[in-house]
């Protein structure tokens, strides 16, 4: 007897996976003394003294990075592990700079091979927006498109979770 499923789709996982791993290139550095916490699967700015920061109202499509990656992280300290930050200042950081990745969609509905932007700053209008976030519709001058980013497949799970590819390295 062949099986069914009525009504079901699993969930793309969790922000910052690695989904395809055969073309991915992932870096490891420091995150700045000064930078907020970085999460699994935010955007990361390279700034000139070698570490990361976390992509904020300052970030440009140039200074992009990639995208803070799921990796097994060697706890330092008993108490902070419920904390659900995943890289906190002066800790190494994991980043994807090439291949694809899982991210959280705030804004928009993704499309495969559509434009991924990053909001750069709050819009009342669209109170889904945070500053900082993956969307996949333009607004204004309130986001910037990457330029080496497009949404992988175009699906969305019912936690905003959706694929992006990096088709190139945009930092040495």
């Amino acid at each position: 007897m062949p099986g069914a499923t009525i009504g079901t789709s699993f969930n793309l996982g969790y922000a910052g996976n690695v989904s395809r791993s055969q073309d991915a290139v992932i870096v490891n550095r420091l995150v700045k003394s000064n930078s907020a916490d970085i999460a699994f699967g935010d955007p990361v700015i390279l700034n000139s003294d070698n570490t990361y920061s976390k992509f904020g109202a300052s970030g440009t499509a140039a200074a992009f990075a990639g995208v803070a990656a799921r990796e097994v992280k060697q706890s330092t300290s008993y108490l902070s592990q419920a904390t659900g930050s995943a890289y906190k200042p002066n800790e190494p950081c994991d980043v994807i700079e090439r291949g694809s990745v899982t991210v959280v969609c705030t804004v928009g509905t993704p499309t495969a091979g559509g434009d991924v932007y990053v909001r750069v700053t709050a819009n009342g209008s669209i109170p889904d927006g945070v500053v900082g976030g993956f969307e996949a519709a333009a607004d204004s001058t309130n986001t910037i498109k990457l330029t080496n980013a497009k949404w992988k497949t175009g699906k969305i799970d019912a936690n905003k979770v959706a694929e992006i590819t990096l088709l190139t390295r945009n930092q040495p």
